[in-house]
């Protein structure tokens, strides 16, 4: 006996949108991020211990779901006035369908409380320390109010802050302290010109949206400030990437060839500043942010010896 065609062509319209809405383009970065800070606990001398590095990447994956539903649910009105690109003007999933937006909310909530389930069981196994399980902690907690109440930071001009400190320094320390058990200053201090890339890849993303968010009253840095201090702000957040990754070099927090891996990003973040506020599609501080990522991931792993 067949089912009933319209029940199923809903239910695989619902499938997808909840697969869209999730990210899985992003949730790969946050596998390759997340994979960097594993990797720098080894370059460390940590040994490896698959079944942490598994379940503490099982753990933020569920976590990072919840956090992209929630924005989706959040970012309902301006993605239906915005024109979206491949880097900025969210998922589109729901635009264009009969699915309420609180479907994004509900897959938001569920996600976030098996995160948390799969996080403490792991944690009563002792396969997730304190440290690590604080750092998800507050990556979900900051997610979450990143675009909802009560703080709803992106609609404050806060947002650009909040997703450059999870996305590039809380997510690479989570992964080192799912490794290692602990986690330090120097592990922190690692990874700060990484989430200064973070920060110029969102003030990139954000400006295209900029009319839509202000239409709806999401007020982020692109709404609340002209194109001339937003180009002052990406020239001062250029020079302490690379500032801050020359003192770290210096002090001997980052290892040189990390520091090597980073320097492509240099001139895409050069040519992003060329182009920022002068082109609504968002690429150069995206690919620097990206190919950084990228080229740390291969880089750790050689600190560490783990190969040739």
């Amino acid at each position: 006996m067949s089912g009933d065609p319209s029940r199923l062509c809903r239910t695989w319209t619902l499938v997808s949108v909840l697969v869209a809405m999730s990210r899985p383009s992003q949730l790969l970065l946050i596998g390759v991020v997340y994979a960097t800070g594993v990797a720098a606990a080894l370059a460390r001398g940590v040994p490896a211990a698959a079944d942490r590095i598994w379940g503490g990447l099982a753990a933020v994956v569920l976590v990072a779901a919840g956090v992209h539903y929630a924005n989706e649910y959040a970012d309902y009105g301006t993605d239906r006035l915005t024109d979206p690109t491949p880097f900025s003007g969210g998922s589109q999933a729901l635009v264009g369908t009969d699915l309420h937006p609180r479907i994004a909310l509900r897959a938001a909530v569920a996600s976030l409380v098996l995160g948390a389930v799969f996080a403490a069981w792991r944690a009563l196994q002792g396969h997730l320390g304190a440290a690590a399980g604080t750092t998800l902690g507050l990556i979900a907690v900051f997610g979450w109010t990143y675009s909802l109440p009560p703080l709803e930071l992106a609609w404050r001009g806060w947002g650009e802050l909040d997703n450059a400190a999870l996305g590039g320094l809380a997510l690479p320390v989570y992964g080192f302290a799912a490794t290692a058990g602990r986690v330090d200053a120097a592990a922190v201090l690692a990874f700060v010109p990484f989430s200064c890339l973070v920060f110029l890849n969102l003030l990139e993303t954000q400006w295209p949206d900029r009319e839509a968010d202000a239409a709806v009253g999401k007020y982020t840095l692109a709404t609340r400030w002209d194109p001339r201090r937003l180009r002052r702000v990406y020239a001062a957040g250029t020079l302490f990437v690379f500032g801050s990754l020359a003192a770290l070099l210096a002090a001997g927090v980052i290892p040189l060839l990390v520091g090597v891996a980073t320097l492509p990003a240099a001139p895409l973040v050069a040519w992003g500043y060329l182009r920022y506020t002068r082109r609504e599609f968002p690429f150069p501080a995206v690919a620097a942010m990206v190919l950084t990522a990228v080229g740390q991931l291969a880089a750790w792993p050689a600190v560490a010896g783990l190969v040739p």
